[in-house]
């Protein structure tokens, strides 16, 4: 698949998880939160509108707070979000600084995106921000959003919410850093055969059952929920590259049309049959 309309792409919306930000051992990946306040801001500096959908909060709460393991308790789980949050935006803020880039906070509940009026305060807060040159980083709201209520308050995880955050600023494309190449046709850490699959225009039955369980320790996405961030994506007929977030540089070169990760986009039949 020719991959010539990413090129024209000039909204564009990051995300980048847990596993991209928390080393193995519970350390912050110091070298890639700079790379991607270096490749976010020299974007943003070239004309780009950049917004960065952000997990970690509850990660970084555990690094700042020298915890090994995640806590089952909700309410300790909320703590840890409310801990790592100010801690995360202040290296981001930090970092951002440094190549002369300013940086905003949103969090966001499920809520805020399914009522039409606070949908458009949402929507009109990002367009103000990027009017002013401002990239605004989004998170949601873990502090608050409950597993209870997730039907009424929670998207789930930060990929759904990256696809849902594409629709409504109504991006171009969406580049989605995982702690894999892209999607495989197999499970690449057990099967050695496995390929890396470069295009997908339709999720399938087939595609859903190459995607595993969930990520890292310190986080709660894996391969479904970035597969149902795709059909979001599809839905809304944009487009949506899963590339390796170990690289974070390499965002360039997805943005210049080269073949990284895997693309997502609805084939041009299926858009007409719709």
């Amino acid at each position: 698949m020719n991959r010539e309309k990413i090129k024209k792409a000039k909204r564009i919306v990051i995300k980048i998880g847990t596993s991209s930000l928390i080393l193995p051992n519970g350390h912050l990946n110091l070298k890639n939160i700079d790379d991607l306040a270096f490749t976010l801001s020299s974007l943003q500096h070239e004309g780009y509108e950049m917004i960065l959908v952000t997990s970690g909060a509850v990660g970084v709460g555990l690094n700042v707070l020298e915890m090994v393991k995640r806590p089952t308790d909700m309410a300790q789980q909320q703590a840890l979000a409310a801990v790592g949050q100010v801690e995360l935006m202040s290296l981001y803020n930090q970092l951002f600084s440094r190549y002369q880039q300013k940086v905003s906070q949103l969090l966001l509940t499920r809520d805020v995106v399914d009522f039409p009026e606070s949908r458009k305060n949402a929507t009109n807060a990002i367009n103000a921000l990027l009017s002013l040159d401002i990239i605004p980083i989004i998170n949601e709201n873990d502090a608050v959003s409950v597993e209870e209520m997730a039907h009424r308050t929670k998207f789930g995880d930060n990929d759904k919410l990256g696809a849902l955050v594409t629709v409504l600023t109504d991006a171009d494309l969406l580049i989605m850093l995982s702690d894999i190449e892209g999607l495989y046709d197999k499970n690449p850490n057990i099967f050695d055969d496995a390929k890396l699959i470069e295009n997908v225009t339709e999720i399938t039955e087939t595609i859903m059952k190459t995607a595993g369980g969930a990520g890292s320790r310190f986080g709660t996405g894996g391969m479904t929920s970035k597969l149902e961030a795709a059909k979001i994506i599809f839905d809304a007929d944009k487009q949506m590259v899963l590339t390796n977030g170990a690289r974070i540089r390499e965002i360039r070169d997805v943005i210049d049309g080269k073949k990284r990760g895997t693309y997502f986009e609805k084939s041009e039949n299926k858009k007409r049959i719709l």
